[in-house]
């Protein structure tokens, strides 16, 4: 299991690219599971780094959660509005586990209403699935070339650079 803690000193290069593609994209980054029959979702979802945990929030009772607790297998990918990607993108894949901590949802929910107003403060949380990331991607362009920089658990980044 790598927590995000790890990722961001095992990969900086892809966690600073995702960490910031993710806050200029207000928090939204789009999630890919496998649903029921198979086939690939995608759904946009507002993934949190909080206790050096990267959580995959959102609206509860979504399929998107069904996938991940019949399937725990994740993509997260920042969301890209330039086809030219001139501010990077990124991605980072991985499994989920559902963590069952009651105490944790409410900090989790007090320091959420402290930086945007969502209150969950009170209320109990069902799945709230921790990412333990894999693997990770990012893109940045620039001077003519385009470096894609890869890492897997338990590696170091590799960068391969495209003319």
């Amino acid at each position: 299991m790598t927590t995000w803690t790890e990722f961001v000193t095992a990969a900086p290069t892809i966690s600073e690219v995702f960490a910031r593609r993710h806050a200029a994209a207000g928090s939204l980054a789009l999630l890919g599971t496998l649903r029921a029959d198979g086939f690939p979702r995608v759904s946009p979802v507002e993934p949190r780094v909080f206790e050096g945990e990267l959580w995959l929030g959102g609206m509860p009772g979504t399929r998107k959660f069904d996938d991940l607790r019949r399937d725990p297998r994740f993509t997260l990918h920042t969301a890209t509005v330039d086809s030219r990607v001139t501010e990077g993108d990124a991605k980072i894949w991985g499994t989920v586990h559902d963590v069952r901590d009651p105490e944790l949802h409410q900090r989790f929910a007090e320091a959420l209403y402290e930086e945007i107003g969502f209150d969950l403060r009170g209320r109990e949380f069902g799945f709230f699935p921790a990412a333990d990331i894999l693997g990770g991607s990012s893109v940045r362009v620039g001077g003519g070339h385009m470096d894609v920089t890869v890492w897997r658990a338990g590696g170091t980044e590799e960068v391969v650079r495209k003319h």
